[in-house]
């Protein structure tokens, strides 16, 4: 089983080049689309916003699902400071002091971007001192000052900023040549160039999935609600959601193996379909491990609290500093898309 590394890496600086904070996702939710049916899959968007393609397979009467959310983390404007700096809300988890010094992108309503960078309102040293200087972050003295000539509320909002405008982080995408990737939003745009990978692989080596497959890439996973109910089509019996596996003090997953999650902090996942995907990585000698983890959910417990009704499952690539400057290792993303080939090609 070959996988194609230099085109999986391709397809996910093509995503990370497109801006896709959770509720401003249809521009990256347009292009995979595009990329699917040049695949030769059939795609829907649904009234959510999210996207659905479908890969025919042998068994047309029980389907499965595996999903992959475009949502990342990111940023709102909340408010505009009389000096001209923006205060901002979370859009998705991470604390504060994660995006510190990076450098954004704020996209206002009429599609205008404008670049600027996240900094305490509080920050020289020179001025305030180390003391002060290290004060707690949070939503109180977290500020993105804006590259444009500023020094009031007014010169902002004649710039085209207002509140509600999305604000985008630098993802710093990085392959070294030892094979690690290392990037803000591999959460979860690798899982979406690892369905893609998937996609291409069946497509270019005449093969037919077991059974009709359904790829969901979701766009509102990190707020809690990515796969709605209604959208899984009746047929589907499974559903596998590829997420990130926290690397870290307490955990089992690793940055080069494919990780099977037992439980999040949501649910305990279905037994007997875990059991199936640990015996197929077994059976083809992938590298896996199983975890618990303890502050996380996926498309698959979200879809299961709204009351789906099927097995699900929850897999991903290994990856260090979740919710920060992530990290894998292109191993980890070639046992997944192993996994999930052996998964689709067994009944």
């Amino acid at each position: 089983m070959k996988i194609n590394r230099g085109n999986f890496i391709e397809v996910m600086k093509k995503y990370m080049a497109i801006p896709s904070p959770g509720g401003y996702t249809h521009n990256a939710i347009s292009k995979v689309k595009e990329d699917f049916e040049e695949l030769g899959l059939e795609t829907l968007i649904t009234k959510k916003g999210a996207l659905m393609a479908t890969l025919k397979g042998k068994n047309q009467e029980e389907h499965i699902m595996i999903t992959a959310h475009m949502d990342t983390l990111g940023a709102m404007v909340k408010d505009i400071t009389p000096e001209g700096r923006l205060k901002y809300h979370r859009i998705g988890g991470g604390c504060w002091s994660a995006i510190e010094g990076e450098n954004c992108t704020v996209i206002t309503r009429k599609g205008k971007h404008i670049r600027g960078s996240v900094i305490p309102k509080i920050a020289s040293t020179h001025i305030y001192g180390q003391e002060i200087a290290n004060s707690q972050r949070n939503e109180s003295n977290m500020t993105i000052r804006l590259d444009e000539k500023v020094h009031s509320k007014k010169d902002v909002l004649e710039l085209g900023i207002n509140v509600g405008d999305f604000i985008y982080m630098d993802t710093r995408t990085e392959i070294t040549e030892s094979g690690f990737i290392k990037s803000r939003y591999l959460d979860d745009k690798a899982a979406v160039a690892m369905v893609l990978e998937i996609a291409r692989y069946f497509k270019e080596n005449g093969l037919v999935p077991e059974y009709t497959t359904h790829f969901f890439i979701s766009n509102y996973e990190e707020m809690g609600h990515g796969v709605a109910m209604s959208s899984i089509p009746k047929q589907v019996k499974e559903m596998v959601a590829i997420d990130i596996a926290p690397v870290g003090e307490g955990q089992q997953s690793s940055e080069y193996a494919v990780t099977i999650a037992a439980k999040d902090k949501k649910t305990v996942y279905d037994f007997e379909l875990r059991e199936k995907l640990i015996d197929l990585a077994e059976k083809n000698a992938i590298d896996y491990k199983i975890d618990v983890f303890n502050s996380y959910s996926s498309d698959a417990t979200q879809a299961i609290h709204q009351g789906a009704d099927l097995k699900f499952a929850c897999v991903g690539p290994g990856v260090e500093g979740t919710h920060h400057y992530e990290r894998t290792h292109i191993s980890s993303i070639e046992n997944n898309i192993k996994l999930l080939i052996s998964y689709m090609t067994s009944k």
